[in-house]
This record gives structure tokens, C-alpha cells and sequence, in this order.
């Protein structure tokens, strides 16, 4: 069985639609469909506004396949009903970032700024300083990529430990040079 598989998803703030093994989503944020493979049926149970998925083939491909349908089925409920938000810090003397119409312009020690583009249904939030963004949408996927994108313009570095990173994100010091 997989644990995370047979846990049943609240629908209570969406409303949800099974047809022929296509899952429509449908919230105040957004929309999505999602297509499940043929080894998996989703059920809807009206009376307590939850959705499981079941398991027509009892195999370990089809045991992965329901726990990830799941989790991703989870997050499309979940960004189509209240929102999804991340946040990214950028760490370090002077550096920040801020926004000029669909792109985010970071000073990050460079020479130049760099300007990382922002897809359509994202949306940002910047704090005085410029150095906590959080980044707000209805798509985890969609909000993974952007924040890829601007952690990708300066890694955070294992010796100082400044650079962008994403809240709770744990970065492995190293010693530096000692005196002999």
C-alpha cells in the first residue's frame, strides 16, 4: 500500500469533476485537469468532500504512480482553491531585487544587474529591504521554475553562505583557510 496514496484529499473549497480518468479541478484561483494513468480511478465521496484514488492493478509501478498522482493531484487542489507561495532570500552586503513590469532585477555583486523574466499568474511580493521575495500562484510547478530561476543567478556559497536561497533551505558550511 502506499502511505501516501490512500490518503484522501479535501475538496471542500473546489469543486471537482471525474470524467473517463481526466480529474477537473476547478477554484477560485484557477482551473486544471489532470489525465491519470489507466491503472488508477479516482472516487469522489460527496458526503465528507473528499476525493481517493484507487488502484485497479496491485503492482510496485503502480503503487509509485498512486502515491505521485496523488501528491500532484494534492497541489493542483491546493493551488486552485486558497494559493501556493514560496520564498526566496537573497543573502549577502547590498544585495537585493526588485521588479520593473514582468521581470525581477537583482543586485547580487555582479557588475551588471541580471534580470530573470516572470511567467504570466505569478505574482511577487518584496519586502522593504528587497531581499525576501515571496513568490505567490495557483501552479507549484510554474512557481518551482521561477524560484529555480532566480536561486540559478547566484547558488548560494558554502564558505560565506550568502547568495539566493529559498526559505528553509539548508546550506552545508565549510571551514575556510586556517593559519598554520
Amino acid at each position: 500500500m502506499s502511505k501516501i496514496g490512500r490518503k484522501p484529499i479535501d475538496i471542500s473549497k473546489v469543486t471537482v469533476s471525474v470524467a473517463d480518468n481526466i480529474v477537473a479541478i476547478k477554484g477560485s484561483k484557477s482551473e486544471f485537469k489532470h489525465e491519470l494513468p489507466a491503472c488508477l480511478i479516482a472516487k469522489i465521496d460527496t458526503a465528507t468532500k473528499k476525493l481517493s484514488l484507487g488502484v485497479i492493478e496491485n503492482d510496485r509501478k503502480t503503487k509509485v504512480l498512486w502515491g505521485l498522482h496523488r501528491a500532484v493531484i494534492a497541489n493542483k487542489v491546493q493551488g486552485a482553491g486558497v494559493g501556493l507561495e514560496q520564498k526566496v532570500k537573497l543573502v549577502g552586503l547590498g544585495y537585493k531585487g526588485q521588479q520593473v513590469g514582468s521581470k525581477v532585477v537583482f543586485t547580487v555583486g555582479f557588475s551588471h544587474k541580471v534580470e530573470v523574466e516572470i511567467p504570466q499568474g505569478i505574482t511577487l511580493e518584496f519586502d522593504k529591504t528587497g531581499q525576501t521575495i515571496t513568490v505567490r500562484g495557483s501552479d507549484r510547478f510554474v512557481i518551482g521554475n521561477v524560484c529555480d530561476a532566480m536561486r540559478s543567478v547566484r547558488p548560494p556559497e558554502p564558505y560565506k553562505g550568502t547568495g539566493i536561497m529559498l526559505e528553509g533551505e539548508v546550506i552545508i558550511r565549510k571551514a575556510g583557510k586556517t593559519k598554520s
